[in-house]
């Protein structure tokens, strides 16, 4: 049993070191002028060349979006001058995942805002050991999220990271909470803060571009079955619209949706406007402490 665990950690640990270097390579390429789709191709195809696949679509969440915002199938978008943009990256091998995201500040202005995120995350990482409750990690995250002047956003989270599950229990709250789960050594977790200068709250807003799988069942349209055929080979794990193909694209997704096969994920947007940073790693529980997986 304990080869068996050590396989399946060093899977998550490869996933880790994949996204360590597409990360790096990706955020020095976000810049005023270049293109969104550029930034997100580059991505998911560096995690390829690199022997992962994506575990979910790039995320390139900009100024008071928080997160779920890709870029559509030819988008034209450019960084603009002063984005504050959240790149979140998910790898995975053979269904294990490392997932992590940094926040690149065009503008300069937002120093204070982004090390509030960074602070917090790093604060988290220092008590996170077997037997360490989430109420502790959401408490701690609160706190230096308060102490550098903003809010966290209460309504997201870190989660658990299970095999083709990019959000697994338990959740790892950014606020802390009267209720909470015991971490124990070998769990896989994604500690994630997200720090505003707004009200502290994200909404959905605008349309989805990334989806998931919730259960297959028949369906009768022609392009609709090609594409479920489709969607299955990403294991239950989010995707792009841009992935798919384009045949009656609009019309085909409509269906799977409306036969509850499939769930959006619109764009989240910090409620007042505010800007928003995050922070993310992914952690191994140990006995004393713990591994970070995408540093």
């Amino acid at each position: 049993m304990g080869e068996e665990i050590e396989l399946i950690l060093e899977k998550y640990r490869s996933a880790g070191r994949i996204l360590a270097e597409v990360r790096a390579e990706a955020a020095g390429l976000i810049k005023e002028g270049s293109p969104l789709l550029e930034v997100a191709e580059f991505v998911e195809s560096g995690i390829r060349d690199k022997g992962g696949e994506p575990a979910f679509p790039c995320n390139l969440s900009r100024n008071e979006e928080a997160a779920h915002a890709t870029p559509l199938v030819e988008d034209k978008a450019v960084f603009g001058k002063g984005d504050l943009v959240k790149l979140d990256i998910g790898v995975h091998i053979d269904g294990y995942i490392g997932d992590s995201a940094v926040t690149v500040d065009l503008s300069g202005d937002h120093e204070a805002l982004v090390k509030a995120s960074e602070a917090a995350l790093n604060e988290a990482i220092k008590i996170v050991r077997d037997g360490v409750s989430t109420i502790e990690i959401g408490e701690v995250i609160e706190n230096t999220i308060r102490e550098q002047g903003y809010k966290p956003v209460v309504n997201l989270t870190g989660h658990g990271l299970g095999r083709y599950n990019s959000h697994a229990p338990p959740s790892i709250p950014n606020v802390k909470y009267e209720h909470g789960v015991i971490l124990r050594e070998n769990d896989v977790i994604a500690i994630e803060p997200f720090a505003t200068d707004g009200g502290g709250k994200v909404v959905e807003s605008g349309n989805a571009e990334i989806f998931s799988l919730l259960k297959s069942k028949p369906v009768r349209m022609r392009e609709a079955k090609a594409l479920l055929d489709k969607i299955k080979t990403y294991q239950g794990l989010p995707f792009a619209k841009r992935w798919l193909p384009h045949e009656r694209l609009d019309l085909a997704l409509r269906a799977l949706e409306n036969a509850g096969i499939v769930r959006d994920y619109p764009v989240l947007r910090e409620e007042e406007k505010g800007f928003v940073s995050q922070a993310e790693h992914t952690l191994i529980i140990k006995k004393d402490g713990c591994e970070v997986t995408t540093k």
